[in-house]
């Protein structure tokens, strides 16, 4: 993953790889602080190739002394430009710069408006996520590895802004490597090791309740589903109190199914390796704790993963079996493969009556449905609390 750092402009001038330049359609690109040789170079290059700044195109100037290339990178119309297609532009732009081989870019700020926090935000979200790999069972992980593993930002800009993007977006990469994890390692013991491993800090306290637990404290609905698999569920819940005072308290609760075969209910074997990603929601949820680990925010938070596999084993749930969930509630199990929303009806409501959360979010993969519905262009939401939506 790439590192981002921000530099004074002749330091980072004299010794980059490649200068990135921002230029917005219509006008001339601002702030070149170059030599001018380089400077009539790019003026040149500019006339002859008729380059106007449009979105996403670039012009690739080869420089003179200590600078190699110069980048002229299209931003599109300035009225148009914010902060989502800050990130956007961002991720296009490490995507084009992978080709070069290169180990370090530098970014004129000030041409990207980088002044503004929330681009600032944005760009170094952009960054970050594209850098992204999961080499983990690369053979030759070198080999396959970006080579460029430095953006150095040119200009003046907040360090705790910059710290605070990179965190939030390294741990979306951490939840995209648990996602992309194999059952066979990432099993519910693999959630529950990985949760202690992030909860360390003082403000934090962790409770693993094992699956051979669950009949006693009446989470039926969850062992249902947990009966058929030979790795034991568990239900993780971490306490984070950042604001002991405060009253508020946020509930963020994760589906962790790390392998869903549908049970006896069993899924057409095209593609069921993909149900690995059952687990995403939990993921989703530990990607915060670690998030939340790091930035330490003065609010209250309960985390929680309900950590099992749906597998059709001898001792599995069958349809039509009647289960008592841990609110008193009986569901008839008409089909295994709902085994999403047993999981969660009791971790929600154990959540809910044991750490009274003042307002609760529920991350999960519980329908391919929603892909027919809203594609890979947004994610579906539901509640009951339109301020919190």
């Amino acid at each position: 993953m790439i590192s981002i750092s921000k530099v004074e402009q002749a330091k980072s001038v004299s010794k980059s790889e490649m200068v990135v330049i921002g230029q917005f359609d219509g006008q001339k690109p601002s702030n070149l602080d170059l030599d001018n040789n380089l400077k009539d170079k790019i003026t040149k290059a500019l006339k002859i190739e008729d380059f106007k700044g449009q979105k996403n195109k670039s012009l690739l100037v080869y420089g003179s002394g200590s600078i190699k290339r110069v980048l002229i990178y299209g931003l599109g119309k300035k009225k148009d430009y914010n902060s989502s297609l800050a990130r956007n532009i961002s991720a296009k732009l490490f995507k084009q710069l992978t080709k070069y081989k290169l180990t370090c870019y530098s970014v004129m700020g000030q041409s990207f408006s980088l002044d503004e926090e929330s681009i600032l935000s944005s760009f170094v979200e952009g960054a970050v996520l594209s850098s992204y790999q999961f080499l983990e069972f690369k053979s030759d992980k070198k080999k396959k590895a970006f080579s460029i593993k430095k953006l150095e930002l040119i200009g003046d800009y907040s360090k705790n802004i910059i710290s605070k993007s990179f965190i939030l977006s390294a741990s979306v990469c951490y939840s995209r490597d648990l996602g992309n994890l194999p059952a066979n390692v990432l099993t519910p013991e693999y959630f529950s090791k990985e949760s202690k491993k992030l909860s360390k800090g003082k403000n934090f306290k962790i409770k693993v309740i094992d699956v051979k637990q669950f009949e006693k404290l009446g989470l039926n609905s969850f062992y249902g589903v947990a009966r058929g698999s030979r790795k034991p569920a568990k239900m993780i819940i971490v306490e984070y109190k950042g604001n002991p005072k405060s009253k508020y308290k946020l509930g963020l609760i994760g589906k962790g199914l790390t392998f869903d075969t549908g049970g006896i209910s069993i899924k057409p074997s095209p593609r069921m390796d993909e149900m690995k990603f059952d687990m995403c929601g939990g993921a989703t949820v530990m990607g915060l704790l670690r998030a939340v680990s790091l930035l330490k925010p003065k609010t209250n938070i309960v985390f929680a993963v309900g950590a099992t596999e749906n597998m059709p084993d001898g001792d599995a749930q069958r349809p039509g079996d009647i289960v008592r969930a841990y609110n008193g509630k009986t569901i008839e199990v008409l089909n295994t493969d709902a085994e999403g929303r047993l999981v969660l009806a009791d971790v929600l409501s154990y959540v809910d009556k044991n750490y009274k959360p003042s307002e609760m979010i529920d991350f999960a993969t519980l329908t391919g449905a929603v892909l027919v519905a809203l594609g890979n262009r947004a994610s579906g939401i539901m509640g009951n609390n339109e301020k919190l939506l």
